[in-house]
């Protein structure tokens, strides 16, 4: 894949994905979605696809585009839907021409607030509850790209192969968020939340360590050391892990 796919991939299945978090979590977000009952499909030409559902003051993230959709939201390349992402385009509209007052007005206030919390303003991680919503983000974000730079980017699928098979777990102490990923058949899934069993594991001191680790405020060996994280069972799947979150400033920033 070159460099506009994996973007955009990356854009529907780790980006979007955090509306179903945003809206559980931020009270702002959930009054905006509370009366909405629509689903809404994104599908790139030749590309990948994802959905977003809305029915009582809930949303639910699907990278299976739902294939009754109230709206369906079509991208020409995956260059058009990553200006999408980026504010600079506007997608082909298949389906909903009846919602195009929720498209240009209601949607682009949840979007809004997504941007709000995937992109602090100077001060706002200060705030406790932002940067506990900031952090599960990041967290979740990252997981969700490096799964799928492993399967879509040569050198992350390099790294990837390294790894082994089993599941991961990522834990923000001392109660979450967390999140899996299982490297064995079907293929690379991800999971919200804990694993019983996971083959490798790290546990992060508390949410401030876990957002400057994964803004790359503190590196893993120093935060190691520190004692800020801790390791168990096999670390050397962290330690391939690691070489592909490297990789995802290249694609998200």
């Amino acid at each position: 894949m070159n460099i506009q796919e994996i973007k955009a991939n990356l854009n529907l299945h780790a980006v979007l994905q955090n509306i179903e978090d945003l809206t559980a979590l931020d009270p702002q977000a959930a009054d905006l979605i509370k009366n909405w009952n629509l689903s809404i499909k994104f599908k790139v030409k030749n590309g990948p696809g994802a959905s977003l559902s809305f029915s009582g003051g809930r949303c639910v993230f699907d990278e299976k585009p739902t294939q009754k959709p109230t709206i369906s939201l079509y991208f020409l390349s995956h260059s058009h839907c990553n200006k999408m992402f980026d504010g600079k385009a506007a997608p082909v509209i298949l389906k909903g021409f009846t919602r195009l007052g929720f498209l240009l007005k209601d949607f682009p206030k949840l979007t809004e607030r997504l941007e709000y919390y995937l992109k602090p303003a100077d001060g706002l991680l200060s705030d406790k509850k932002y940067l506990e919503i900031n952090t599960r983000m990041t967290l979740n974000t990252a997981v969700y790209a490096a799964r799928d730079l492993a399967l879509s980017e040569e050198n992350s699928r390099i790294n990837a192969a390294q790894i082994g098979a089993g599941p991961m777990m990522l834990k923000v102490l001392p109660g979450g968020p967390s999140i899996t990923i299982d490297f064995g058949a079907p293929g690379i899934m991800v999971k919200k939340g804990e694993t019983a069993k996971p083959m490798c594991a790290m546990y992060i001191r508390d949410i401030k360590t876990a957002n400057d680790f994964f803004n790359g405020r503190i590196d893993t060996y120093s935060a190691v050391a520190s004692g800020d994280i801790a390791i168990r069972g096999l670390a050397s799947m962290l330690d391939s892990m690691a070489m592909i979150l490297n990789r995802i400033p290249q694609y998200l920033s």
